[in-house]
Protein backbone atom coordinates (compact mmCIF):
# COMPACT_ATOMS: atom_id res chain seq x y z
CA UNK A 1 0.00 0.00 0.00
CA UNK A 2 1.02 3.58 -0.67
CA UNK A 3 0.46 5.70 2.41
CA UNK A 4 0.49 9.32 1.27
CA UNK A 5 -1.89 11.76 -0.37
CA UNK A 6 -1.31 10.12 -3.76
CA UNK A 7 -3.44 7.17 -2.59
CA UNK A 8 -6.50 9.38 -2.39
CA UNK A 9 -5.59 11.41 -5.44
CA UNK A 10 -5.26 8.24 -7.54
CA UNK A 11 -8.61 6.96 -6.26
CA UNK A 12 -10.34 10.21 -7.21
CA UNK A 13 -8.79 10.05 -10.69
CA UNK A 14 -10.16 6.53 -11.13
CA UNK A 15 -13.62 7.50 -9.88
CA UNK A 16 -13.93 10.51 -12.19
CA UNK A 17 -13.21 8.25 -15.16
CA UNK A 18 -15.28 5.27 -14.01
CA UNK A 19 -18.28 7.16 -12.58
CA UNK A 20 -18.08 10.78 -13.76
CA UNK A 21 -21.82 11.43 -13.34
CA UNK A 22 -22.35 9.83 -9.93
CA UNK A 23 -22.48 12.42 -7.19
CA UNK A 24 -19.49 12.53 -4.87
CA UNK A 25 -20.56 15.36 -2.55
CA UNK A 26 -24.00 16.71 -1.77
CA UNK A 27 -24.85 19.66 0.45
CA UNK A 28 -27.90 21.79 1.11
CA UNK A 29 -27.68 23.70 -2.17
CA UNK A 30 -25.07 21.91 -4.27
CA UNK A 31 -24.25 18.51 -5.69
CA UNK A 32 -20.90 17.61 -7.26
CA UNK A 33 -20.14 14.52 -9.30
CA UNK A 34 -16.66 13.01 -9.21
CA UNK A 35 -15.53 15.00 -12.25
CA UNK A 36 -16.72 18.25 -10.66
CA UNK A 37 -15.08 17.30 -7.38
CA UNK A 38 -11.79 16.70 -9.19
CA UNK A 39 -12.01 20.02 -11.03
CA UNK A 40 -12.96 21.88 -7.84
CA UNK A 41 -10.03 20.47 -5.88
CA UNK A 42 -7.56 21.26 -8.68
CA UNK A 43 -8.80 24.87 -8.92
CA UNK A 44 -8.43 25.40 -5.17
CA UNK A 45 -5.06 23.67 -5.06
CA UNK A 46 -3.79 26.00 -7.78
CA UNK A 47 -5.10 29.03 -5.86
CA UNK A 48 -3.36 27.91 -2.66
CA UNK A 49 -0.10 27.37 -4.48
CA UNK A 50 -0.36 30.77 -6.16
CA UNK A 51 -0.86 32.48 -2.78
CA UNK A 52 2.24 30.71 -1.39
CA UNK A 53 0.84 30.49 2.12
CA UNK A 54 2.71 28.49 4.75
CA UNK A 55 -0.11 27.31 7.03
CA UNK A 56 -3.72 27.00 5.90
CA UNK A 57 -6.93 26.90 7.96
CA UNK A 58 -10.45 25.76 7.13
CA UNK A 59 -12.88 27.67 9.36
CA UNK A 60 -16.10 26.32 7.94
CA UNK A 61 -19.10 24.27 8.95
CA UNK A 62 -19.60 20.98 7.11
CA UNK A 63 -20.25 21.52 3.41
CA UNK A 64 -18.97 20.29 0.04
CA UNK A 65 -16.92 23.51 -0.10
CA UNK A 66 -15.13 22.64 3.16
CA UNK A 67 -14.25 19.19 1.79
CA UNK A 68 -12.88 20.68 -1.44
CA UNK A 69 -10.58 23.08 0.43
CA UNK A 70 -9.43 20.35 2.81
CA UNK A 71 -8.50 18.08 -0.11
CA UNK A 72 -6.80 20.97 -1.96
CA UNK A 73 -4.52 21.60 1.03
CA UNK A 74 -3.77 17.87 1.36
CA UNK A 75 -2.76 17.60 -2.30
CA UNK A 76 -0.81 20.87 -2.18
CA UNK A 77 1.25 19.58 0.75
CA UNK A 78 0.19 22.55 2.85
CA UNK A 79 -0.24 22.04 6.62
CA UNK A 80 -3.96 22.37 7.25
CA UNK A 81 -5.73 23.39 10.45
CA UNK A 82 -9.43 22.54 10.76
CA UNK A 83 -11.36 24.19 13.60
CA UNK A 84 -14.59 22.84 15.06
CA UNK A 85 -17.71 25.05 14.96
CA UNK A 86 -18.15 24.57 18.70
CA UNK A 87 -14.81 26.20 19.56
CA UNK A 88 -15.11 29.56 21.30
CA UNK A 89 -13.71 32.75 19.77
CA UNK A 90 -10.84 32.66 22.29
CA UNK A 91 -10.01 29.06 21.39
CA UNK A 92 -10.12 29.83 17.68
CA UNK A 93 -7.76 32.79 18.07
CA UNK A 94 -5.43 30.67 20.24
CA UNK A 95 -5.23 28.07 17.46
CA UNK A 96 -4.50 30.74 14.84
CA UNK A 97 -1.75 32.23 16.96
CA UNK A 98 -0.11 28.96 17.96
CA UNK A 99 -0.07 27.52 14.44
CA UNK A 100 0.64 30.91 12.80
CA UNK A 101 -1.99 30.39 10.10
CA UNK A 102 -1.37 32.89 7.32
CA UNK A 103 -4.02 31.83 4.78
CA UNK A 104 -7.55 30.64 5.48
CA UNK A 105 -11.05 30.17 4.17
CA UNK A 106 -13.95 30.90 6.50
CA UNK A 107 -17.73 31.00 6.58
CA UNK A 108 -19.18 34.50 6.86
CA UNK A 109 -20.41 33.83 10.41
CA UNK A 110 -16.78 33.85 11.58
CA UNK A 111 -15.71 36.98 9.70
CA UNK A 112 -15.50 38.98 12.94
CA UNK A 113 -13.27 36.31 14.51
CA UNK A 114 -11.00 36.41 11.46
CA UNK A 115 -10.65 40.18 11.67
CA UNK A 116 -10.04 40.02 15.42
CA UNK A 117 -7.21 37.54 14.75
CA UNK A 118 -5.56 39.97 12.32
CA UNK A 119 -6.75 38.56 8.98
CA UNK A 120 -7.81 40.60 5.96
CA UNK A 121 -9.73 39.50 2.88
CA UNK A 122 -7.86 38.78 -0.34
CA UNK A 123 -10.24 37.42 -2.95
CA UNK A 124 -11.61 34.05 -1.86
CA UNK A 125 -9.27 33.74 1.11
CA UNK A 126 -8.24 35.49 4.31
CA UNK A 127 -4.58 36.48 4.69
CA UNK A 128 -2.24 37.76 7.39
CA UNK A 129 1.53 37.83 7.92
CA UNK A 130 3.19 35.25 10.14
CA UNK A 131 4.81 36.90 13.17
CA UNK A 132 7.10 33.96 13.92
CA UNK A 133 8.00 30.42 12.91
CA UNK A 134 5.44 28.12 14.61
CA UNK A 135 7.87 25.18 14.58
CA UNK A 136 5.61 22.80 12.67
CA UNK A 137 7.34 19.40 12.20
CA UNK A 138 8.45 18.63 8.65
CA UNK A 139 5.91 16.50 6.79
CA UNK A 140 2.88 17.80 8.68
CA UNK A 141 -0.28 17.56 6.58
CA UNK A 142 -2.87 18.14 9.30
CA UNK A 143 -2.88 20.01 12.59
CA UNK A 144 -5.88 18.76 14.49
CA UNK A 145 -6.87 20.47 17.70
CA UNK A 146 -8.16 18.51 20.64
CA UNK A 147 -9.96 20.11 23.55
CA UNK A 148 -9.39 17.94 26.58
CA UNK A 149 -9.80 18.79 30.24
CA UNK A 150 -8.47 22.33 29.87
CA UNK A 151 -9.87 25.16 27.81
CA UNK A 152 -6.77 25.56 25.64
CA UNK A 153 -6.77 23.18 22.65
CA UNK A 154 -3.58 21.26 21.80
CA UNK A 155 -2.34 21.04 18.23
CA UNK A 156 -1.53 17.48 17.12
CA UNK A 157 0.68 17.36 14.00
CA UNK A 158 0.07 14.40 11.67
CA UNK A 159 1.56 13.29 8.36
CA UNK A 160 -0.38 12.51 5.19
CA UNK A 161 1.01 8.99 5.42
CA UNK A 162 -0.53 8.44 8.86
CA UNK A 163 -3.87 9.95 7.84
CA UNK A 164 -4.26 8.00 4.61
CA UNK A 165 -3.18 4.72 6.14
CA UNK A 166 -6.02 4.98 8.67
CA UNK A 167 -8.47 6.03 5.94
CA UNK A 168 -7.48 2.96 3.92
CA UNK A 169 -8.03 0.71 6.93
CA UNK A 170 -11.47 2.25 7.55
CA UNK A 171 -12.44 1.69 3.93
CA UNK A 172 -11.18 -1.89 4.09
CA UNK A 173 -13.05 -2.57 7.35
CA UNK A 174 -16.39 -1.39 5.95
CA UNK A 175 -15.93 -2.98 2.51
CA UNK A 176 -17.75 -6.26 3.33
CA UNK A 177 -20.88 -4.23 4.14
CA UNK A 178 -20.53 -2.37 0.80
CA UNK A 179 -22.02 1.00 1.85
CA UNK A 180 -22.61 3.29 -1.13
CA UNK A 181 -23.98 6.40 0.62
CA UNK A 182 -22.22 8.08 3.53
CA UNK A 183 -23.47 10.87 5.79
CA UNK A 184 -20.98 13.09 7.63
CA UNK A 185 -22.66 13.66 11.01
CA UNK A 186 -19.75 14.91 13.12
CA UNK A 187 -17.94 18.17 12.31
CA UNK A 188 -15.30 17.82 9.59
CA UNK A 189 -12.83 19.30 12.07
CA UNK A 190 -13.20 16.18 14.22
CA UNK A 191 -10.38 14.00 12.89
CA UNK A 192 -12.48 10.82 12.92
CA UNK A 193 -15.04 12.43 10.60
CA UNK A 194 -12.31 13.92 8.42
CA UNK A 195 -10.92 10.41 7.88
CA UNK A 196 -14.42 8.96 7.47
CA UNK A 197 -14.88 11.24 4.46
CA UNK A 198 -11.48 10.21 3.07
CA UNK A 199 -12.47 6.54 3.47
CA UNK A 200 -15.80 7.13 1.71
CA UNK A 201 -14.00 8.91 -1.15
CA UNK A 202 -11.54 6.03 -1.45
CA UNK A 203 -14.53 3.70 -1.83
CA UNK A 204 -16.18 5.93 -4.43
CA UNK A 205 -19.24 6.47 -2.24
CA UNK A 206 -21.76 9.30 -2.48
CA UNK A 207 -21.33 11.62 0.51
CA UNK A 208 -23.85 14.00 2.06
CA UNK A 209 -22.13 16.88 3.87
CA UNK A 210 -24.70 19.12 5.54
CA UNK A 211 -23.96 21.84 8.06
CA UNK A 212 -24.40 21.06 11.74
CA UNK A 213 -27.23 23.59 11.90
CA UNK A 214 -29.05 22.03 8.96
CA UNK A 215 -28.83 18.63 10.66
CA UNK A 216 -30.10 20.01 13.95
CA UNK A 217 -26.83 19.67 15.86
CA UNK A 218 -26.14 22.66 18.08
CA UNK A 219 -22.61 22.95 19.49
CA UNK A 220 -21.11 19.96 21.28
CA UNK A 221 -24.21 18.75 23.09
CA UNK A 222 -27.54 19.95 21.62
CA UNK A 223 -29.54 17.89 19.11
CA UNK A 224 -32.84 18.61 17.34
CA UNK A 225 -33.79 14.97 16.82
CA UNK A 226 -36.63 15.39 14.30
CA UNK A 227 -34.33 17.42 12.08
CA UNK A 228 -31.39 14.99 12.40
CA UNK A 229 -33.58 11.95 11.78
CA UNK A 230 -35.04 13.69 8.73
CA UNK A 231 -31.51 14.19 7.39
CA UNK A 232 -30.70 10.53 7.99
CA UNK A 233 -33.73 9.39 6.03
CA UNK A 234 -33.52 11.93 3.21
CA UNK A 235 -29.81 11.29 2.64
CA UNK A 236 -30.36 7.55 2.32
CA UNK A 237 -27.25 7.12 4.43
CA UNK A 238 -26.00 3.56 4.65
CA UNK A 239 -22.86 4.39 6.62
CA UNK A 240 -22.02 7.01 9.24
CA UNK A 241 -19.89 7.64 12.31
CA UNK A 242 -21.58 8.42 15.62
CA UNK A 243 -20.67 9.20 19.20
CA UNK A 244 -22.58 7.22 21.88
CA UNK A 245 -25.26 9.86 22.57
CA UNK A 246 -26.11 10.07 18.85
CA UNK A 247 -26.21 6.28 18.67
CA UNK A 248 -28.66 6.30 21.58
CA UNK A 249 -30.96 8.65 19.66
CA UNK A 250 -30.80 6.54 16.51
CA UNK A 251 -31.51 3.30 18.38
CA UNK A 252 -34.44 4.93 20.18
CA UNK A 253 -35.84 6.21 16.86
CA UNK A 254 -35.63 2.72 15.34
CA UNK A 255 -37.34 1.22 18.38
CA UNK A 256 -40.16 3.74 17.91
CA UNK A 257 -40.45 2.89 14.19
CA UNK A 258 -39.38 6.39 13.14
CA UNK A 259 -36.41 5.10 11.13
CA UNK A 260 -35.80 1.70 9.53
CA UNK A 261 -32.68 -0.19 10.58
CA UNK A 262 -32.58 -1.82 7.13
CA UNK A 263 -31.32 1.48 5.71
CA UNK A 264 -27.95 1.09 7.41
CA UNK A 265 -25.04 -1.17 6.55
CA UNK A 266 -22.16 0.12 8.68
CA UNK A 267 -22.56 2.38 11.71
CA UNK A 268 -19.26 3.10 13.44
CA UNK A 269 -19.33 4.40 17.00
CA UNK A 270 -16.48 5.88 19.01
CA UNK A 271 -15.30 8.91 20.92
CA UNK A 272 -16.39 7.65 24.34
CA UNK A 273 -17.35 4.49 26.17
CA UNK A 274 -20.53 2.78 24.93
CA UNK A 275 -22.81 1.19 27.53
CA UNK A 276 -23.44 -2.56 27.17
CA UNK A 277 -27.19 -1.97 27.39
CA UNK A 278 -27.10 0.39 24.40
CA UNK A 279 -25.19 -2.14 22.31
CA UNK A 280 -27.74 -4.81 23.24
CA UNK A 281 -30.59 -2.53 22.19
CA UNK A 282 -28.86 -1.85 18.86
CA UNK A 283 -28.48 -5.58 18.26
CA UNK A 284 -32.16 -6.22 19.03
CA UNK A 285 -33.26 -3.81 16.30
CA UNK A 286 -30.64 -5.23 13.88
CA UNK A 287 -28.66 -2.02 13.61
CA UNK A 288 -25.16 -2.90 12.33
CA UNK A 289 -23.05 -1.10 14.95
CA UNK A 290 -19.27 -1.47 15.06
CA UNK A 291 -17.48 0.06 18.02
CA UNK A 292 -13.94 1.33 17.65
CA UNK A 293 -11.23 3.15 19.54
CA UNK A 294 -8.62 5.69 18.67
CA UNK A 295 -7.09 9.03 19.52
CA UNK A 296 -5.84 12.01 17.58
CA UNK A 297 -2.24 11.29 18.57
CA UNK A 298 -2.46 8.01 16.60
CA UNK A 299 -4.19 9.59 13.58
CA UNK A 300 -7.52 8.46 15.04
CA UNK A 301 -8.65 4.81 14.76
CA UNK A 302 -6.47 2.13 16.37
CA UNK A 303 -8.96 -0.70 16.95
CA UNK A 304 -12.27 -1.44 15.24
CA UNK A 305 -14.91 -4.15 15.14
CA UNK A 306 -15.81 -5.24 11.61
CA UNK A 307 -18.74 -7.06 9.96
CA UNK A 308 -16.90 -10.37 9.88
CA UNK A 309 -15.02 -9.78 13.12
CA UNK A 310 -17.33 -8.20 15.70
CA UNK A 311 -17.41 -8.70 19.46
CA UNK A 312 -19.90 -6.25 21.03
CA UNK A 313 -18.62 -4.66 24.22
CA UNK A 314 -15.06 -4.61 22.93
CA UNK A 315 -13.56 -1.92 20.70
CA UNK A 316 -12.36 -4.64 18.34
CA UNK A 317 -8.94 -5.94 17.47
CA UNK A 318 -6.06 -3.63 16.53
CA UNK A 319 -6.02 -2.60 12.87
CA UNK A 320 -3.17 -4.04 10.76
CA UNK A 321 -1.08 -0.85 10.75
CA UNK A 322 -0.55 -0.73 14.53
CA UNK A 323 0.62 -2.81 17.47
CA UNK A 324 -1.18 -2.49 20.80
CA UNK A 325 -0.04 -3.78 24.17
CA UNK A 326 -0.78 -3.07 27.83
CA UNK A 327 1.57 -1.54 30.37
CA UNK A 328 2.07 -3.05 33.80
CA UNK A 329 -0.77 -0.90 35.13
CA UNK A 330 -3.12 -1.80 32.27
CA UNK A 331 -2.49 1.37 30.25
CA UNK A 332 -3.02 0.95 26.50
CA UNK A 333 0.20 1.54 24.53
CA UNK A 334 0.27 1.96 20.75
CA UNK A 335 3.11 1.63 18.24
CA UNK A 336 3.18 2.03 14.47
CA UNK A 337 1.09 5.17 14.05
CA UNK A 338 1.91 8.28 16.00
CA UNK A 339 1.88 12.03 15.79
CA UNK A 340 4.91 13.91 14.51
CA UNK A 341 4.64 16.00 17.66
CA UNK A 342 2.50 18.51 19.51
CA UNK A 343 2.71 21.98 18.04
CA UNK A 344 5.27 23.95 20.02
CA UNK A 345 6.80 20.86 21.65
CA UNK A 346 9.70 18.60 20.72
CA UNK A 347 9.17 16.01 17.98
CA UNK A 348 7.64 12.74 19.17
CA UNK A 349 10.39 10.12 19.03
CA UNK A 350 9.12 7.31 21.27
CA UNK A 351 8.40 3.77 20.02
CA UNK A 352 5.27 3.38 22.14
CA UNK A 353 2.66 6.08 22.69
CA UNK A 354 1.02 6.11 26.14
CA UNK A 355 -2.69 6.68 25.58
CA UNK A 356 -3.79 7.28 29.18
CA UNK A 357 -6.57 4.70 28.70
CA UNK A 358 -6.91 1.54 30.79
CA UNK A 359 -7.82 -1.66 28.99
CA UNK A 360 -7.62 -5.43 28.84
CA UNK A 361 -7.50 -8.01 26.07
CA UNK A 362 -9.58 -11.16 25.96
CA UNK A 363 -8.12 -14.48 24.85
CA UNK A 364 -8.90 -13.71 21.18
CA UNK A 365 -7.19 -10.32 21.12
CA UNK A 366 -10.24 -8.04 21.42
CA UNK A 367 -9.57 -4.91 23.45
CA UNK A 368 -11.93 -3.81 26.22
CA UNK A 369 -11.58 -0.30 27.64
CA UNK A 370 -12.03 0.40 31.35
CA UNK A 371 -11.74 4.19 31.37
CA UNK A 372 -9.18 6.94 31.65
CA UNK A 373 -6.15 6.31 33.85
CA UNK A 374 -6.24 9.82 35.32
CA UNK A 375 -9.98 9.62 36.08
CA UNK A 376 -9.71 6.42 38.07
CA UNK A 377 -10.56 6.62 41.76
CA UNK A 378 -10.03 4.11 44.56
CA UNK A 379 -12.83 3.34 47.00
CA UNK A 380 -12.26 2.80 50.72
CA UNK A 381 -12.40 -0.93 49.99
CA UNK A 382 -9.40 -0.59 47.65
CA UNK A 383 -11.37 -1.14 44.43
CA UNK A 384 -10.37 0.82 41.32
CA UNK A 385 -13.32 2.46 39.55
CA UNK A 386 -13.24 4.40 36.30
CA UNK A 387 -16.14 6.87 36.43
CA UNK A 388 -16.36 6.97 32.60
CA UNK A 389 -17.70 3.42 32.73
CA UNK A 390 -20.39 4.18 35.31
CA UNK A 391 -21.33 7.49 33.66
CA UNK A 392 -21.82 5.74 30.32
CA UNK A 393 -24.23 3.27 31.91
CA UNK A 394 -26.17 6.16 33.43
CA UNK A 395 -26.36 8.47 30.41
CA UNK A 396 -27.06 6.01 27.60
CA UNK A 397 -30.57 5.00 28.69
CA UNK A 398 -32.54 7.96 27.37
CA UNK A 399 -33.25 9.63 30.72
CA UNK A 400 -30.03 11.19 32.04
CA UNK A 401 -28.20 13.72 29.88
CA UNK A 402 -25.17 14.27 32.14
CA UNK A 403 -23.68 12.34 35.03
CA UNK A 404 -20.66 12.90 37.25
CA UNK A 405 -19.59 9.99 39.47
CA UNK A 406 -17.26 10.30 42.47
CA UNK A 407 -16.08 7.82 45.09
CA UNK A 408 -12.46 8.55 46.01
CA UNK A 409 -11.83 7.12 49.50
CA UNK A 410 -15.53 6.42 50.06
CA UNK A 411 -17.31 3.16 50.80
CA UNK A 412 -20.04 3.98 48.27
CA UNK A 413 -20.20 6.00 45.04
CA UNK A 414 -21.97 9.33 44.57
CA UNK A 415 -23.47 10.88 41.45
CA UNK A 416 -24.57 14.31 40.25
CA UNK A 417 -27.22 14.10 37.54
CA UNK A 418 -28.89 16.33 34.96
CA UNK A 419 -31.89 14.77 33.14
CA UNK A 420 -32.62 15.04 29.43
CA UNK A 421 -36.02 16.40 30.38
CA UNK A 422 -35.73 18.92 33.26
CA UNK A 423 -39.29 18.02 34.33
CA UNK A 424 -38.31 14.37 34.79
CA UNK A 425 -39.37 13.05 38.21
CA UNK A 426 -36.96 11.84 40.86
CA UNK A 427 -38.69 8.46 40.70
CA UNK A 428 -37.82 8.15 36.99
CA UNK A 429 -34.20 9.09 37.71
CA UNK A 430 -34.06 6.54 40.52
CA UNK A 431 -35.42 3.83 38.21
CA UNK A 432 -32.77 4.64 35.61
CA UNK A 433 -30.03 4.44 38.24
CA UNK A 434 -31.38 1.05 39.34
CA UNK A 435 -31.25 -0.20 35.73
CA UNK A 436 -27.65 0.99 35.39
CA UNK A 437 -26.66 -0.54 38.73
CA UNK A 438 -28.02 -3.89 37.57
CA UNK A 439 -25.32 -3.88 34.85
CA UNK A 440 -22.50 -2.93 37.26
CA UNK A 441 -20.58 -4.84 39.94
CA UNK A 442 -21.34 -3.74 43.49
CA UNK A 443 -18.17 -1.65 43.88
CA UNK A 444 -19.06 0.46 40.81
CA UNK A 445 -22.75 1.02 41.58
CA UNK A 446 -24.19 4.43 42.51
CA UNK A 447 -25.57 4.49 46.05
CA UNK A 448 -26.48 8.16 46.51
CA UNK A 449 -27.21 10.90 44.02
CA UNK A 450 -28.35 14.49 43.65
CA UNK A 451 -30.09 16.34 40.85
CA UNK A 452 -28.02 19.25 39.52
CA UNK A 453 -29.43 22.79 39.64
CA UNK A 454 -28.17 23.40 36.09
CA UNK A 455 -26.37 21.38 33.40
CA UNK A 456 -22.60 21.32 32.95
CA UNK A 457 -21.74 23.73 30.13
CA UNK A 458 -18.65 25.45 28.71
CA UNK A 459 -20.12 28.77 29.86
CA UNK A 460 -20.20 27.75 33.53
CA UNK A 461 -16.73 26.23 33.26
CA UNK A 462 -17.80 22.65 33.97
CA UNK A 463 -17.63 21.26 30.44
CA UNK A 464 -15.01 21.50 27.70
CA UNK A 465 -16.09 22.96 24.36
CA UNK A 466 -16.34 19.45 22.90
CA UNK A 467 -18.51 18.09 25.69
CA UNK A 468 -16.10 16.51 28.19
CA UNK A 469 -16.48 16.94 31.93
CA UNK A 470 -14.04 19.25 33.72
CA UNK A 471 -13.73 16.95 36.72
CA UNK A 472 -11.62 19.09 39.03
CA UNK A 473 -13.85 22.11 38.44
CA UNK A 474 -16.98 20.03 39.15
CA UNK A 475 -15.48 18.65 42.34
CA UNK A 476 -14.58 22.15 43.48
CA UNK A 477 -18.01 23.60 42.64
CA UNK A 478 -20.04 20.77 44.17
CA UNK A 479 -17.80 19.59 47.00
CA UNK A 480 -20.34 20.53 49.68
CA UNK A 481 -23.25 18.93 47.80
CA UNK A 482 -21.27 15.71 47.43
CA UNK A 483 -20.31 15.76 51.11
CA UNK A 484 -24.00 15.91 52.02
CA UNK A 485 -24.54 12.64 50.13
CA UNK A 486 -21.94 10.72 52.11
CA UNK A 487 -23.55 7.97 54.19
CA UNK A 488 -21.78 7.34 57.47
Amino acid sequence: MLHNANVLRSALQQHRLARPCEYALRGATSRLDYQQLWDGVEQRQALLQAHQGKVFAVVMDNSPEAVLWDLAALFAGLPCVTLAPFFTTAQRIHCFEQSQVDIAVADERWAEDMQQAGFYREGEVWRRVQSRDPGIPAGTAKITYTSGTTGTPKGVCLSASALLRVAQELESASRPAAPERYLAVLPLAVLLENLGIYAALLAGASITVSSQQQMGINGATGVDWPRLLGTLVMSGAQSLILVPQLLLGLVTAIERKLVRAEQFRFVAVGGARVAADLLERAAKVNLPVYQGYGLSECASVVCLNRPEDNRPGSVGRPLPHVQVRLGDDGEVLVSGSALLGYLGDAAFAETWLHTGDIGEFDADGYLYLKGRKKHQFITSFGRNVNPDWVEAELTQRGTIAQAFVHGEGLHHNLALLWPLDPSCSDATLAATIAQANAQLPDYAQVHAWKRLPEPFTPDNGLLTSNGRLRREAILSRYRNALSELVIE
